[in-house]
């Protein structure tokens, strides 16, 4: 009796020791290596993990509640603000040694691949890997994870279908040939305090022959500058500006689908491409709950809910709907010009450079 009963005990242990088992196995997502449960179980003993970020909140819903629905016991901390405060909280926590996020995501390339080059970042090779462009993942640290293009935006109940700028030397002629109706009416970013304006019109410089003459149409036309998407887009509706130069494609867009006085055109000449960096702080306190984050958002699942719910386009060229990739790039062909995350993005990080183009910037496009 007492063999009979052992037996019968030792074939339940076995059953409830396999359940376990399959339970953990299936909070892994499909073909993803065997140990990954590990990366889980620690998540949901850490029970939560802190992101600063760059992106909306309201952008980022959709995504927090799918990855809530497939890890429950991971509470998210989401902090939004502009770029240049992500990177300087983060830094500043940092030098102070006292707690910071778990995770950094950012629209600024250049201020996350900066971190990531100066030792803050966790190395983490991502399941995901396989599915994500090689020019968007850097040492295995810095990921790219959205495809977004830099697009003009104008009024379109004040701004005529033939006066709309196809190419950036279209841009600099309407602006010069009209003043009389686009002085005071033009905006761009300010890119002494938004990381994202920095480094689009930095990279313009490398890219456009002619752009020390755009910025000069910009001085003519007495340039308005803001730090924020949303306010450029909300003067624009408004008509207090008419015309928006390299504002964010993603969020321009999805206004545009809603208000009916927001126009966008992608330029046709070039068409410079931002994907938002997202790394794992090498001194995170919930490293586990970030590389699911991250995997998460690079995988099929995350990318899609990105391109169809967040509607920041997709990065993953396997991924279906109307803001992806693989869309953009039928529409553009050749012309993209996506930014690549490595270290090339960091030249007019240094404190002499940055300084010489702030100046010679100010010195063109400031108001005559």
């Amino acid at each position: 009796m007492q063999t009979k009963n052992y037996f019968i005990k030792s074939m339940a242990a076995l059953a409830v020791g396999s359940i376990m088992m399959l339970n953990a196995q299936a909070q892994a997502p499909a073909g993803y290596p065997a140990d990954y449960s590990k990366i889980v179980d620690g998540a949901k003993k850490e029970g939560k993990l802190v992101i600063y970020s760059a992106t909306d909140t309201k952008a980022v819903e959709s995504l927090i509640k799918d990855f809530r629905s497939m890890y429950p016991d991971v509470q998210v901390e989401y902090n939004d603000m502009n770029s240049t405060e992500v990177y300087n909280r983060y830094i500043s926590e940092m030098a102070a040694g006292g707690n910071s996020a778990d995770l950094m995501w950012s629209s600024a390339m250049d201020l996350q691949t900066k971190l990531v080059s100066d030792g803050y970042g966790m190395q983490y090779a991502s399941p995901e890997i396989s599915g994500i462009p090689q020019w968007a993942i850097w040492n295995n640290s810095a990921y790219g994870t959205t495809f977004e293009p830099a697009v003009f935006v104008y009024n379109k109940r004040l701004v005529s279908a033939d006066e709309v700028p196809k190419t950036h030397a279209e841009f600099a002629k309407l602006i010069n040939s009209k003043l009389d109706k686009f002085k005071n009416k033009v905006t761009t970013y300010d890119i002494e305090k938004s990381g994202v304006g920095f480094m689009f019109i930095t990279q313009d410089s490398r890219e456009n022959k002619e752009f020390w003459e755009l910025a000069k149409a910009f001085g003519n036309a007495s340039v308005r500058v803001q730090s924020s998407t949303g306010t450029m887009l909300e003067r624009l509706s408004s008509g207090e500006n008419l015309l928006g130069y390299n504002i964010l494609g993603s969020y321009a867009l999805v206004r545009a689908a809603k208000d009916p006085s927001i126009g966008v055109q992608i330029p046709k000449d070039y068409t410079l491409v931002l994907s938002r960096v997202m790394f794992i702080s090498k001194a995170a306190k919930h490293p586990n709950a970030a590389k699911l984050w991250l995997d998460y958002t690079l995988s099929k699942r995350g990318q899609t809910m990105i391109a169809n719910e967040a509607k920041l386009y997709a990065i993953r060229a396997d991924v279906k709907g109307e803001t992806t990739y693989s869309d953009l790039a039928k529409l553009i062909g050749v012309g993209l010009k996506p930014l690549p995350v490595n270290p090339m993005l960091l030249q007019y990080l240094d404190q002499n450079k940055r300084l010489a183009f702030l100046k010679q910037w100010k010195e063109t496009a400031g108001k005559k």
